[in-house]
């Protein structure tokens, strides 16, 4: 046994290599037949088929827009740095999107959603804002509420289409 010693602390960390137990892992479900061309091509067509969801497509349209329309505030005039913030807001969409779907259960799926949920509700709150204090052209923020608008439809007909049995509890007893 090794002891390793941390000169500011009092204490000591032991790392032992004798008594390793593997016995988590599940070596009967190996699979001698993996094929890593196989696994790569899986791998890539699921990458595909999130890559052209509606909502991911929708997402990053709005990334786009948003920061487009972002440029066009005046950032003398913008005393709360409205334009940072959407652009936050507009950022988190996307990954939490990819995140959702990497995931596949339930519970996690549907905690992406809420956080994605309420990015998408800030950042239309904020064309509001932006609206009121005429930081961007009302034009412009009306097109990002409709697109917004057609971002919550794709929403709830995504999330519609979560597995509800495809989870793992985790204790905490949301989404159940």
């Amino acid at each position: 046994m090794q002891k390793v010693f941390i000169p500011s602390a009092r204490f000591a960390m032991n790392f032992d290599d004798e008594d390793d137990d593997d016995s988590f892992l599940d070596w009967d479900g190996f699979d001698e037949d993996y094929d890593p061309e196989e696994a790569r091509a899986e791998m890539e067509a699921e990458n595909r088929r999130i890559k052209n969801l509606p909502i991911l497509r929708k997402a990053n349209e709005l990334m786009e827009l948003t920061q487009a329309i972002v440029e066009t505030i005046n950032k003398e005039e913008d005393v709360l740095m409205m334009h940072e913030q959407m652009l936050a807001n507009a950022m988190m969409l996307a990954p939490k999107i990819v995140g959702a779907e990497g995931g596949d259960l339930y519970t996690l799926r549907m905690e992406n959603a809420v956080i994605i949920k309420m990015h998408a509700r800030e950042l239309l709150a904020q064309t509001s804002y932006c609206k009121a204090e005429k930081l961007a052209a009302t034009a412009y923020l009306n097109v990002l509420r409709e697109e917004i608008e057609q971002f919550r439809l794709l929403f709830v007909e995504w999330v519609n289409g979560f597995d509800k049995d495809n989870d793992a509890p985790d204790d905490w007893g949301l989404f159940y």
